[in-house]
């Protein structure tokens, strides 16, 4: 009978730093796991350092792992054999899993300290098994090798033995940062930007400028979908929309056709932090890049950030368009952004908006406006919507 893997192997990153705080990042992340991992049976086991899924369905196997890369604060994880602790046993459970043919090298971690042989001894009577069982058509090398058989020889009286490695998301266990309103737009850039804010740890709100009938129910279902895809990696996110049409509207009669844009992304961020406070966010996230479009530039930024007092994170402030799409083609928004449906920052669009623009100049276009009273009608008409992983 064939050997099965009949066990995953889950390792932690950054969480190796962080001494006495060690068991709250860790409780979070084990949270997570068991989050992610809803609606499969398993069971989880935690040993010194490491963690375990065991007796799951074969059948499930890739799914899990699949679900596992994309948990915030995992460094990696490992398809293994899980067997007693036995050099025997250990020797023919590696011949039968190890390919047949070509330069090999065997790496044994020892937990297990009590044992009559170290490391070396354990790795080089294993590579013998191989070599032996393999009649001449492997070879060790220990530099140039074509696989590498590693064997973690753990404290709980069994061992593991795999080959592959595949990295995780790393990053920190999602909520021990604390929350973020994201400011999702349709766009590529916003996604990413959320993406990585939860790599450090942040629990992803996100909140929706919609311009109906302007913008179509495809637009709005292209940021929900957009959301669904970030919930595989940072769990569930509460979504607002907030109808914005009617602020447009005012702002396109009382204001200069140049300032729209700024004056717009001023209302967005008055509206942001609202609703960002009532639901205990501690900050604003958006997905600017300086420089990349007219409200982007540090005098719009400046003018933008003025009528808030929370802090706005600002991830891609520094990157580029070609890096901000390679990560929307890793996290796999990149082809949902790029659908044909408007935003709402594109239906009043300004022919030359302002680039430098002055925040006086922004205070009296203003003044021209019921601001309190938009703002007050546009929280209170906000929809809200829990997005969760896997949600159709």
């Amino acid at each position: 009978m064939a050997v099965e893997y009949n066990c995953i192997l889950i390792r932690f990153g950054e969480i190796f730093l962080k001494g006495d705080n060690r068991k709250y990042f860790e409780s979070l992340l084990i949270k997570n796991i068991n989050d992610a991992l809803k609606g499969i049976k398993y069971t989880f086991v935690r040993s010194q350092g490491r963690y375990y899924i065991e007796k799951y369905l074969p059948e499930d196997k890739d799914e899990i792992i699949s679900r596992l890369t994309k948990v915030f604060g995992i460094h990696s994880v490992s398809p293994t054999v899980k067997v007693p602790t036995d050099i025997e046993e250990l020797g023919k459970v590696a011949a039968e899993i190890a390919p047949k043919s070509g330069k090999f090298r065997v790496t044994v971690k020892r937990a297990d300290k009590r044992l009559g042989m170290t490391s070396t001894e354990f790795a080089a009577s294993i590579g013998g098994k191989l070599l032996k069982a393999s009649g001449g058509k492997l070879k060790v090398d220990l530099f140039d090798y074509d696989f590498e058989l590693f064997v973690d020889i753990r404290e709980n009286g069994y061992s593991y033995l795999f080959y592959d490695k595949i990295m995780g998301a790393q990053g920190l266990p999602t909520g021990c940062s604390g929350n973020g309103m994201l400011l999702l737009s349709g766009g590529i850039d916003s996604p990413v930007a959320g993406y990585v804010m939860a790599k450090r740890g942040i629990r992803l709100f996100a909140i929706h400028f919609h311009s109906f009938p302007y913008t179509s129910e495809l637009a709005l279902q292209k940021v929900k979908d957009l959301a669904k895809k970030l919930t595989a990696y940072c769990g569930e996110i509460k979504l607002f929309v907030v109808p914005f049409t009617e602020i447009q509207y005012a702002i396109h009669d009382k204001c200069p056709e140049e300032f729209m844009i700024t004056i717009m992304r001023r209302f967005m961020m008055r509206i942001a932090e609202r609703i960002a406070r009532a639901n205990n966010c501690g900050a604003i996230i958006t997905g600017e890049s300086l420089g990349q479009v007219a409200s982007q530039t540090m005098q719009s930024i400046i003018v933008t950030n003025s009528v808030v007092t929370l802090p706005v994170y600002r991830p891609l402030i520094g990157s580029d368009k070609s890096e901000i799409i390679d990560i929307a083609n890793k996290i796999d928004t990149f082809e949902i952004s790029i659908r044909p449906y408007e935003d709402c920052c594109t239906v009043f669009l300004p022919k030359n908006p302002v680039i430098k623009p002055k925040l006086s100049d922004a205070e009296e276009f203003e003044s021209r406006l019921d601001v309190d009273a938009l703002i007050e009608k546009a929280v209170a008409e906000t929809a809200e919507e829990i997005i969760t992983p896997g949600q159709e």
